[in-house]
């Protein structure tokens, strides 16, 4: 295990806006990053060549890209042959939530935090999320966070890791504007859950509505490719 870093952070990237933001963040809170993406065989996988721009552009010291198939367990629109929503974001857990997938990323994060002497972790869990996705709130954060004092060496000897949330309560606007002010090209990332075969965002899955209304309430361009136009 290498000596304690207070200035190295594992940030959890997915290639999304949400996680580019989050990733500039810590870099501007003054954080040398060990960016974590997780290849498990989402359906949207154009989003890892997102997250490898991502990586590079922030600086990232280190980029893993970890092969962890969760299609072998399915149940997810993302990792099952299940159709993915088209018809407006709901009030229910969407069949887009992939099982206990936050708990499993952060875990892994954890692993990569505690082996390389990082006691922070950034994760772009945020308030549009949150109340679709259990593994979004804010409860599940703090929860994990003291999980992962009891399930650690570092824990075990008294050091307490960070689970920051710098967007846990901003809105898509919010975030679209963050994106800007940090000087990023959000056409950088990707959200679409289902991308067509020419590589556009669908424009209908939740995820796409999320992102084209967070752009348009912010009041700013969105340079994002959307293969249908807004109903």
């Amino acid at each position: 295990m290498n000596t304690l870093d207070e200035n190295l952070a594992v940030v959890l990237l997915s290639g999304g806006l949400d996680s580019m933001v989050c990733a500039a963040l810590a870099r501007e809170a003054g954080r040398d990053v060990l960016a974590l993406t997780i290849d498990y065989n989402q359906r949207h996988r154009i989003e890892l060549e997102s997250a490898a721009r991502i990586a590079a552009h922030v600086g990232a010291l280190r980029h893993v890209v970890l092969p962890l198939d969760l299609s072998a367990f399915g149940g997810s629109a993302l990792t099952a042959d299940i159709a993915v929503p088209k018809s407006g974001v709901g009030d229910d857990i969407p069949v887009t939530y992939v099982p206990a997938r936050n708990t499993v990323f952060l875990s892994l994060c954890l692993a990569w935090a505690e082996a390389a002497g990082a006691r922070e972790i950034y994760i772009g869990v945020n308030s549009m999320d949150y109340s679709g996705y259990p593994d979004c709130r804010p409860e599940f954060i703090a929860a994990f966070a003291d999980l992962a004092a009891l399930a650690t060496k570092a824990g075990d000897g008294g050091e307490r890791f960070a689970i920051q949330t710098p967007l846990q309560h901003m809105t898509k606007a919010d975030i679209a504007a963050e994106a800007v002010r940090l000087g990023l090209d959000p056409a950088m990332s990707w959200s679409c859950y289902d991308p067509t075969p020419d590589l556009k965002h669908c424009g209908l899955c939740d995820s796409c509505r999320l992102r084209r209304a967070g752009f348009a309430a912010a009041g700013l361009d969105d340079p994002t490719r959307y293969a249908a136009a807004a109903d």
